[in-house]
């Protein structure tokens, strides 16, 4: 039988180690000026005219870009951590949070957001060509 407190444990510290890395990144692009609040996107995005303010704004993207592909990332390890100890969770409940499957899908859904913020981040980077 598996030592449960021991597994128990080296889940805790995945998820926290994930935790503080998903804080540090938007806390360093903060300081950085690279993230911007919802407020700030949102006025940029309804009256951006010159190239600064694209370039803000395509920095913003890439930034948050980066931050999903983090997550991506943190999930398909802990994915493959649930692989190698599988839980009662992968039968009783697939999908649950506990379960590789839940890992890996979520790690697909932050990169396909990853990516569409890169595009984001592409299209402000040429507007910011043509603007004055």
């Amino acid at each position: 039988m598996k030592n449960t407190l021991t597994d128990r444990r080296e889940f805790v510290a995945v998820v926290l180690a994930a935790g503080s890395a998903l804080v540090a990144v938007p806390a360093s692009a903060q300081s950085s000026g690279r993230m911007l609040t919802k407020r700030e996107v949102s006025d940029l995005a309804a009256n951006a005219k010159t190239a600064d303010d694209h370039r803000k704004l395509a920095a913003h993207y890439t930034a948050v870009a980066a931050r999903h592909e983090q997550e991506a990332k943190e999930h398909a390890d802990l994915a493959a951590k649930y692989k190698s100890n599988p839980t009662a969770s992968d039968v009783k409940r697939p999908g649950a949070p506990d379960t590789a499957s839940h890992c890996l899908t979520y790690a697909e859904h932050c990169r396909k957001a990853a990516q569409s913020m890169r595009e984001l981040a592409a299209m402000h980077e040429e507007m910011a060509k043509k603007a004055k």
